[in-house]
C-alpha cells in the first residue's frame, strides 16, 4: 500500500460518514483555538494542529478563497470559526481568572494539550521523515523558541496608531494567528500596536452604545477598519501560504509545524506567576502610575491596572505542585489523544489526492 500524506487524507469526496470525525475535530480544535486566543501567550494555530484538524483548515480556507466549495471545507470552517466564536463568548471570564489566579494549573493543562499534537503530527508525516523534514522541525523549535525568550524577558512597549501600521499590525497578528506557536496577541504587543487596538475597540463600543456618530465614523475608519482588512488578508495570505507549500514542500513544512508545536511549550513554563509593577513601570506601552488611594493605573489612557495586566515572574515550585502539574500535562496530553482516536478518519487505499484548486 502506497504511503499516505497528509495531503492524501482528504477525501474526493466526502460521505455522511466520513463528515463526522470532521465535525468532532473541527469543533474540538475550534474550541481550543477560542480558548488560546484568551490566554496570553499561547497560540490559536497550535491547539489546532493539537487537534488534527490544521492541515484540513489550511486548505478549506484555500478552497474557499477559489470559491471552491465542498461539504467538507464549509463543514471544517463552520466547526472551528463557529466553536471558536462560543468558547471565547462563553469562556472568556472564567478563562481570565483561572489563568491569573491559577496559572501553573492551566498552563500545565495546555502543555499536555499542545503536547498531544506531536503524535498526530508524526502519523501526518509517516515515512517522509527526510532531511528537509528534520531541518525544518530544528529551524522551527528554534524560531518558537527565540519567540518565547523574547516574550519572558518582556520586550517590546512602543505605542503607534498610525492607519498604515495598524493595517500591517492587524496583518501580522492575523498571520500569527494562523501559524502554530505564536500568539498573535503577543506578537501585537511586540508591535506597540496593542493599546491603540483596544482602546480603538473600547471608544466604538462606548459609541455605539451611546449613538455618537462622528466618533463612530471616526474610530471605524482610523482603527476598526484597517486592523480588520489587514486581518482578513492576514488570514486569507498566510493560509494560502501554507497550503501552497504543504502541497509542494509537505516533508519540510510539516517539520517547521513539528518544531514549532515543540518550541511553544517553551513559552508555557507553568510555574508563574503575576506580581504588582511599580509605579513609573511600562505596562503594555503605557507607564503605571498610583493615584491618592494607593491603586495602580495606567498613565496615558486614565484607566485602572488589571491583576491580569501584571508581569509575572518564575516562583520554586513545591513537591506537591509538580506532582499535580505533571498529573495535569498527562491528563491534557491523554484528551487530545482520545479526541484523536474517537475523531480518527477511516484511512482507505484509494480515493484520496491531493488537493488543487
Amino acid at each position: 500500500m502506497p504511503h499516505q500524506t497528509s495531503s492524501d487524507l482528504l477525501p474526493d469526496s466526502a460521505t455522511s460518514g466520513s463528515l463526522v470525525p470532521v465535525l468532532v475535530r473541527s469543533i474540538f480544535g475550534g474550541a481550543l483555538m477560542g480558548l488560546a486566543n484568551l490566554v496570553p501567550g499561547i497560540s490559536g494555530g497550535t491547539m489546532l494542529l493539537a487537534a488534527g484538524i490544521y492541515p484540513r483548515f489550511i486548505r478549506a480556507i484555500g478552497e474557499l478563497t477559489t470559491l471552491t466549495f465542498r461539504k467538507v471545507s464549509v463543514l471544517t470552517l463552520a466547526g472551528v470559526v463557529g466553536a471558536a466564536l462560543l468558547a471565547i463568548a462563553a469562556m472568556a471570564g472564567t478563562i481570565k481568572d483561572l489563568v491569573v489566579d491559577h496559572r501553573w494549573i492551566m498552563y500545565s493543562i495546555f502543555i499536555g494539550l499542545t503536547l498531544g499534537g506531536i503524535p498526530l503530527v508524526w502519523r501526518l508525516i509517516g515515512q517522509n521523515k527526510t532531511r528537509g523534514m528534520w531541518t525544518g522541525a530544528v529551524v522551527g523549535f528554534i524560531g518558537m523558541a527565540l519567540i518565547a525568550l523574547i516574550q519572558m524577558q518582556g520586550g517590546g512597549s512602543a505605542n503607534r496608531d498610525g492607519i498604515v501600521f495598524l493595517f500591517l499590525a492587524g496583518t501580522a497578528g492575523a498571520a500569527a494567528m494562523i501559524l502554530p506557536g505564536i500568539s498573535g496577541g503577543y506578537l501585537l504587543l511586540l508591535l506597540g500596536a496593542y493599546v491603540p487596538i483596544l482602546a480603538g475597540i473600547d471608544a466604538f463600543k462606548d459609541a455605539l452604545k451611546g449613538l455618537q456618530f462622528d466618533i463612530l465614523f471616526q474610530v471605524g475608519l482610523q482603527v476598526i477598519l484597517p486592523v480588520g482588512l489587514g486581518v482578513i488578508i492576514g488570514v486569507l495570505a498566510v493560509s494560502n501560504l501554507l497550503r501552497w507549500l504543504l502541497d509542494r514542500y509537505e516533508p519540510a513544512t510539516l517539520g517547521v509545524l513539528l518544531g514549532l508545536l515543540l518550541g511553544a511549550v517553551a513559552g508555557l513554563w507553568p510555574f508563574q506567576q503575576g506580581v504588582a509593577p511599580f509605579p513609573g513601570d511600562s505596562i503594555k506601552g503605557q507607564t503605571v502610575q498610583v493615584d491618592a488611594g494607593g491603586k495602580l493605573y495606567l498613565a496615558e489612557t486614565n484607566q485602572p491596572l488589571k491583576t491580569d495586566d501584571y508581569p509575572t515572574v518564575f516562583f520554586r515550585p513545591t513537591p506537591a505542585q509538580i506532582g499535580g502539574s505533571l498529573g495535569l500535562i498527562l491528563a491534557g496530553f491523554l484528551t487530545t489523544l482520545l479526541v484523536d482516536r474517537l475523531g480518527r478518519e477511516k484511512q482507505r487505499p484509494s480515493g484520496y489526492i491531493a488537493l488543487q484548486p
